[in-house]
């Protein structure tokens, strides 16, 4: 069990199945840029922010029409979204200000996800609000921040190691789906197949405590 004042959760991946859709995107993207799909897989990374991949794949002039065009792709292709199991139950039972959503999407991009499968988040942190995203753990931080606790005392939910990663840097406690990535390729306090292994409860004194298994 681990005890925290509140629950930051990534969206793709671990709330949100978006992977077919995602790669549709990309490859899309990646061919009218005329880049191969080894140079996409080098440079692109699950839970890495858009703007990163083009930065490290185009000339640096090509890098805002580029992340615009994909944000684009990505918005206009919702069909086939789908809430990952145990995500609606578990969301439903915690306070409003004792969770966030920390996405490397942008915000319209975020939005336009979750429309789609009926989710609300009471606060949303993505790339548009942050200078470096994950693996750095500045979103995380904001998304604490936001909420009004210490990043320590917070449970990051995760599916990639980038997120993971910038979790752990932040301080926070991790737990892992294994939605996209298998469990060895998953460092984090607690990995579970998905959030439905996941119960919270009400904290002694306040907080909650998480227990998964």
């Amino acid at each position: 069990m681990i005890s925290a004042d509140a629950l930051l959760f990534d969206m793709d991946g671990t709330l949100v199945d978006s992977g077919p859709v995602v790669e549709e995107c990309w490859a899309t993207w990646a061919a009218e840029y005329g880049i191969s799909p080894e140079q996409l897989a080098a440079k692109a990374g699950h839970g890495i922010p858009a703007r990163q991949i083009a930065a490290a794949l185009l000339p640096p002039e090509d890098v805002v029409a580029a992340v615009a065009r994909i944000e684009q792709l990505e918005i206009d292709r919702v069909a086939g979204l789908r809430v990952l199991p145990g995500t609606r139950e578990l969301l439903a039972v915690l306070p409003d200000d004792a969770w966030a959503i920390v996405t490397s999407c942008t915000r319209a991009l975020a939005e336009a996800r979750l429309k789609a499968v009926g989710l609300e988040a009471p606060t949303l942190v993505t790339a548009d609000d942050v200078s470096r995203g994950k693996p750095d753990p500045e979103p995380f931080e904001l998304g604490a921040k936001l909420l009004g606790v210490a990043v320590d005392r917070c449970v990051v939910f995760e599916d990639a190691p980038a997120g993971l990663a910038a979790a752990r840097d932040a301080g926070a406690s991790t737990v892992a789906v294994t939605t996209t990535h298998g469990a060895a390729d998953l460092e984090a306090d607690v990995v579970v197949d998905d959030l439905a292994r996941v119960a919270v409860g009400p904290g002694v004194g306040g907080g909650v405590v998480v227990s998964a298994g």
